[in-house]
Formats: structure tokens, C-alpha cells, sequence
């Protein structure tokens, strides 16, 4: 079974920029036609969906956020990263990394932006 895991700080300072890696085991991230995501949930708020790198290393994400927003792959360390730059407090949220768009997500990381 497929396990992911976030890591990253979980306080970041306003217009800095944020960056968290997911940790995969039990599955690889080359894997053909895997897909490999980020979400995140602000409180009291929904899921957001925020980008996906796939298994060849191409990458899409949300309109809404694609000007802050890179992911990149370590494929040695079987490891996906999210930046999200220039960071404001509505970025604030519990961020997760997913398998896919249904497939098992990790714990998920708190962020906080304050100075």
C-alpha cells in the first residue's frame, strides 16, 4: 500500500516563500501514469486542489494559483515538492499530499503565516 508522508515547517513568515516535500514508499512516483498531488484545507474551509506532477514529470495547477505555485520530483529519493511563493495568511491551511486524485493521502502538515 502506497504511504505518504509531508514534511516541512509548519511556520513561515509573510512573502516568503513555502515549501513542503511528500515522501512516498510502497510505490514508486515514476510509476506509468501515476500521478502525484497537493491539496490543501484552510480553516473551516474545504479541499482546495492545488497541482499534480505525473509520473513523466509533467505539471498542471490551479488556475487560481499557478502564478505562486511549483512542483518538482526528486525521483531518487521517490519524493514530490511543493513552493508557494509570496505567501499571505489566507495561505494558511493544512497542506496534504496525495496519490493521485482518490488514492491515499498523508497525515497532512499545518502551516501558519505570521511574523
Amino acid at each position: 500500500q502506497v504511504q505518504l508522508q509531508e514534511s516541512g515547517p509548519g511556520l513561515v513568515n509573510p512573502s516568503q516563500t513555502l515549501s513542503l516535500t511528500c515522501t512516498v514508499s510502497g510505490g514508486s512516483i515514476t510509476t506509468s501514469f501515476s500521478a502525484w498531488s497537493w491539496i490543501r484545507q484552510p480553516p473551516g474551509k474545504g479541499l482546495e486542489w492545488m497541482g499534480v506532477i505525473r509520473y513523466d514529470g509533467s505539471t498542471y495547477y490551479s488556475p487560481s494559483l499557478k502564478s505562486r505555485t511549483s512542483i518538482s520530483r526528486d525521483t531518487s529519493k521517490n519524493q514530490f515538492s511543493l513552493q508557494l511563493t509570496s505567501v499571505t495568511p489566507a495561505d494558511a491551511a493544512v497542506y496534504y499530499c496525495q496519490q493521485g486524485a482518490t488514492g491515499s493521502r498523508g497525515q497532512g502538515t499545518q502551516v501558519i503565516v505570521s511574523a
